[in-house]
């Protein structure tokens, strides 16, 4: 997929469509920009409303290209005109990119300076999975290519946003990659040979991968990853990939939940929707492509990334109710519900992270059902200590994601305490999710933390939307960046 700037006369691209922007203002559609367009087009296109388009976001429509040299006119929504915001226009671009799908060229003609927001939603909206597929891999095929109208194609501030855009959407796109493989092929050892291949393909400088196996957790007291992954034929791993730059001031640690496959082990899930537990390792997808994203772009901050990676299985040798776990570094933990066996294995890449004292780490999983509950399909939460829970959100605000702040109730730590043990790993059901991060807060000291829940936002199940496509979405990796760029200012 290329991406280009031009400033060429937008009916005179040619291009197999042409997007442009349709707005919604004082309830009537209304054509951003159309006087870039042939007046045959405008007259048709005067009263979009009997068309039937509204501008509202996430409508994409196609009408012939009257008098361009496109095949065809794209119109895609982008909501309200007088909020005509960042994530408006991602959304708009990556519906249509997300629709025109099977198309070689396309040009987006919208009326705005914000090249980077443009170029980023084009780019996560392009996007297909077809690894499994035997027939129709052309129909489903991503644009190949995108061309930006903008008045300056030369600019060194517009070409760099699309350096970064490119950037971010093979993050994302790569974090998707791995949450939409089949279980099958994406087992412990497999994730750990897929990041140090994605790792050497980026061909980011400073990087390197380091890949605990079996009997390494088992010298180094990581009990939890062992429990959790010991049901399985398949063993556990974690993997640790750090970036380096050069005499870096910042030092920032992030863990991902890698459980490649979660049947809930003898705590067994129902049927029911058990073959959505492929995507259990997203945050740990996340992380990776995270990391790679910030060697590319050469960012100024020391970032490792800690990816835990066991599949949760029922068997003969897999952990039972009341089993008793000892994670890195000697807190013992009593394992009440075998499906609630994310927070331990994060509880040992947690310890590992802060035992190399980290300014700051951050965590991200699929942990809890609850956040479901609370907050939907589409927002996810974060907990921890305070001023990074508030940098979290922020740079969520800055990138496009939806990250609510949550809180940790200490009343809660009372339903983890355990008769034989240091903590139990689940409380009662209410505030689970809190429950869930106050667990993990148990594992992270005095080092800054936050703990960011992605079980929904992270597998789309439902219909496409703006850029985001059914399956695997690559929530938080746009996020995690943001506040690597955010900490990069100081040094």
């Amino acid at each position: 997929m290329t991406v280009s700037l031009t400033s060429q006369d937008p009916a005179r691209l040619a291009v197999d469509a042409l997007v442009v922007a349709v707005a919604q203002q004082d309830g009537a559609p209304v054509v951003l920009g159309a006087d870039h367009l042939p007046k045959e087009l405008r007259a048709q296109l005067a009263d979009a409303a009997a068309l039937g388009i509204t501008g509202a976001a996430d409508e994409v429509r196609r009408l012939p290209g009257t008098g361009l040299a496109a095949t065809v006119v794209v119109l895609t929504g982008v909501g309200p005109a007088d909020t005509l915001t960042p994530e408006a226009l991602r959304r708009a671009a990556g519906a249509a990119t997300r629709e025109l799908a099977g198309t070689g060229s396309v040009a987006l003609a919208f009326p705005t300076d914000d090249v980077a927001a443009v170029a980023e939603g084009a780019l996560l909206g392009a996007y297909s999975y077809t690894r499994y597929r035997a027939s129709q891999t052309a129909k489903l095929a991503p644009v190949a290519a995108i061309q930006i109208v903008t008045a300056h194609p030369r600019d060194r501030a517009a070409l760099a946003a699309v350096a970064r855009a490119e950037v971010i959407a093979a993050a994302v796109h790569g974090t998707r990659d791995l949450v939409n493989a089949a279980p099958n092929d994406l087992y412990p050892a497999a994730f750990a040979e897929a990041a140090k291949a994605a790792a050497k393909d980026s061909g980011a400088k400073g990087l390197k991968i380091t890949v605990l196996d079996d009997k390494a957790l088992a010298a180094g007291g990581y009990g939890g990853l062992i429990g959790v992954g010991q049901g399985s034929v398949r063993g556990p791993r974690l993997v640790k990939i750090a970036y380096s730059p050069s005499r870096p001031k910042v030092k920032v640690a992030l863990v991902g939940k890698g459980i490649t496959f979660d049947s809930g082990g003898i705590s067994i899930k129902p049927a029911a929707g058990m073959e959505a537990m492929k995507s259990d390792m997203a945050g740990a997808a996340a992380v990776l492509h995270t990391v790679i994203a910030a060697a590319r772009l050469e960012l100024p901050v020391a970032v490792t990334g800690w990816l835990c990676l066991a599949e949760n299985m029922p068997s003969g040798t897999a952990q039972r109710p009341s089993d008793v776990l000892t994670i890195r570094g000697g807190k013992t933990v009593e394992v009440l519900n075998t499906d609630a066996e994310g927070r331990l294995v994060m509880a040992d890449g947690l310890v590992a992270a802060v035992e190399e004292k980290p300014d700051v780490v951050i965590d991200i999983a699929t942990l809890t059902g609850a956040q479901l509950v609370a907050l939907g399909h589409r927002v996810s939460a974060v907990m921890g200590t305070d001023d990074v829970r508030g940098e979290v959100v922020d740079a969520a605000g800055a990138s496009g994601e939806q990250f609510w702040p949550m809180p940790l109730p200490a009343d809660l730590r009372a339903g983890l305490k355990s008769k034989v043990a240091d903590i139990a790993n689940v409380s009662d059901r209410f505030g689970g999710m809190l429950t869930a991060g106050i667990f993990l807060q148990e594992f992270v000291g005095t080092t800054p933390w936050a703990h960011l829940d992605i079980a929904g936002p992270a597998y789309n199940e439902r219909s496409a939307h703006g850029y985001t496509p059914v399956g695997g979405t690559g929530v938080g990796v746009r996020t995690l960046l943001a506040l690597l760029e955010g900490r990069a200012p100081a040094v």
